[in-house]
């Protein structure tokens, strides 16, 4: 059986790590970009979800009780996780929750902090616990007890950082078997989703968790004044959390988070390997 041969661009990309990524995930991402769904059918459901979308925003703005419905909502999305999407696409959501929960308890813990999340799914049934609605909320509460950001605060050249909790990913420890049914890519499920999180959660929550991306400009900034580095704020495509904005463009904000966060645990995962391997060298 002959492989098809990735294009010029797409054999360009894999190979292109001018940004900080690790290869298991470039691997995840390649393999996603190869599924046939992505290119027909993810068009014409992120157009027509999209306009459902905006509309379900706006029912749920108007002045009616408010309800939520996050065990069932959870609960559906691992069902549509177990039985539709392809694994690379799971495995891409399982990865997401380990490097942000890194990232917000590096920042904690090296600026004196004792706020800890620990998220870290290794198997779609482990995200009934590990749901997302936790996981927006973990990301609030690390900024509520970080509180004010020290534009002062640098850490000396060269000073050992706190990891007592990073947990460093291991492709190995992730349990997604494969189906045969599993066939949509990482886009296309989250057109398919985007309305059921928006109705299924009161207003607010929702608000807030599509406006939780604009923090990556934030978490950038203050990593970057730990760890001396401020081009870390170039990482962040999601910015200026004060402005709040609506499901407009979401898919690709949602996607770009993603990959902020992968930049960012890729960097700061190169750190501890460059550090741990000068203790063992002394």
């Amino acid at each position: 059986m002959t492989h098809k041969i990735p294009s010029p661009y797409l054999q360009a990309i894999s190979n292109d790590d001018s940004l900080p990524i690790e290869s298991a995930a470039v691997k995840l991402w390649m393999l996603d970009l190869d599924n046939g769904f992505r290119w027909i059918l993810r068009p014409l459901l992120q157009f027509f979800f999209s306009i459902l979308l905006h509309i379900t925003w706006l029912i749920k703005r108007l002045p009616l009780p408010q309800f939520s419905a996050h065990d069932f909502l959870q609960k559906t999305i691992c069902w549509f996780c177990t039985h539709f999407v392809s694994p690379e696409a799971n495995l891409l959501i399982l990865r997401h929750f380990a490097t942000e929960s890194n990232i917000l308890n590096f920042l904690s813990e090296n600026t004196g902090h004792d706020h800890r999340v620990n998220l870290y799914p290794k198997k779609i049934s482990d995200m009934l616990q590990n749901t997302f609605v936790n996981h927006d909320q973990e990301l609030f509460e690390c900024f509520i007890k970080l509180g004010s950001s020290n534009p002062s605060f640098h850490n000396e050249e060269n000073k050992d950082y706190s990891w007592s909790s990073w947990q460093p990913i291991d492709m190995e420890q992730f349990n997604v078997n494969k189906k045969a049914t599993q066939i949509l890519d990482f886009e296309t499920s989250h057109a398919l989703f985007m309305c059921l999180f928006c109705f299924l959660l009161k207003k607010d929550e929702y608000r807030d968790a599509i406006n939780g991306f604009n923090l990556d400009q934030s978490i950038a900034i203050r990593i970057g004044r730990i760890i001396d580095d401020s081009t870390l704020t170039e990482l962040a495509y999601n910015k200026y959390p004060q402005y709040l904005v609506g499901p407009w463009n979401l898919g690709q904000r949602f996607l770009m988070h993603g990959f902020f966060t992968e930049h960012l645990y890729a960097k700061l995962e190169s750190i501890r390997v460059s550090q741990l391997a000068q203790k063992n060298n002394t």
